[in-house]
C-alpha cells in the first residue's frame, strides 16, 4: 500500500470535520486510515469485521468473497501447482521466486541445519497418535519460539527467521522431520 494518502475522505460529526487519510493498495479497494477517530472522541463499529483491514501487508492479499488469496502477487493455486515448500518460502522472505542458482543456495541454507532436538522430539510424544499434523506443527513451532526468542528483536530477525524455517521445513519434510515422526506415532513405532 502506498505511505503517502493518495487523497482525503471528510467525515463530519456534529459540527466536527475531521479529514481521514485515503490510500490506494497494490491490490483491492482504497482504504480509509480511521486512526485519527480516537483522538476526537471517537471509535468505529463494523460488525462482523467485513469492511476494516487489520493490517497493511506487503506480502498477502486476500479477497474472501472472491476467493483470491495472493502471496507476493501470485495466486496460491499456482504457487503450490509449481513451486515447493522452500520456493514459496524464499517468495515470502525476498519478494520474488528464485532462479535455480538462489534456490540451492536457499536450499543449503536450510537442509544444514535441520535437525530435531530431543526436547521439540518429546513435544510430539504427548499428542495422542490421531492428533492433527497441524496441531502438531502449530503447537511445535510456538515451543520453537520459545527457544529462538532472543533472536525475534530486530537486527537478528532474519537469522532467526531462518532458523525456525529450517526447524519447520524439517518437519515439513518426508526425510524424518514431523510429518513422518506423526505417521510414525500414528503406527505406534514411537
Amino acid at each position: 500500500m502506498a505511505h503517502q494518502a493518495s487523497k482525503t475522505a471528510t467525515l463530519s460529526v456534529d459540527g466536527t470535520t475531521i479529514e481521514l487519510p485515503v490510500y490506494t493498495p497494490t491490490e483491492g479497494q482504497d482504504v480509509i486510515d480511521i486512526g485519527a477517530l480516537t483522538s476526537k472522541g471517537y471509535f468505529t463499529y463494523d460488525p462482523g469485521f467485513v469492511s476494516t483491514a487489520s493490517c497493511d501487508s506487503n506480502i498477502t492479499y486476500i479477497d474472501g468473497d472472491q476467493g483470491i488469496l495472493l502471496h507476493r502477487g501470485y495466486p496460491i493455486d499456482q504457487l503450490a501447482e509449481h513451486s515447493d515448500h522452500l520456493e514459496v518460502c524464499y517468495l515470502l522472505l525476498n519478494g520474488e521466486l528464485p532462479n535455480a542458482a538462489q534456490k540451492a543456495d536457499f536450499e543449503r541454507t536450510i537442509k544444514g541445519h535441520m535437525s530435531i532436538d530431543d526436547d521439540t522430539a518429546r513435544l510430539f510424544n504427548g499428542f495422542g497418535r490421531d492428533a492433527h499434523p497441524m496441531a502438531k506443527i502449530c503447537s511445535a513451532v510456538g515451543a520453537l519460539a520459545g527457544v529462538y526468542h532472543a533472536g525475534l528483536r530486530h537486527p537478528h530477525r532474519r537469522p532467526c527467521g531462518l532458523r525456525l524455517l529450517r526447524r519447520k521445513h524439517r518437519r515439513a519434510n518426508d526425510r524424518g522431520g514431523g510429518s513422518a515422526l506423526h505417521s510414525r506415532q500414528g503406527r505406534g513405532d514411537v
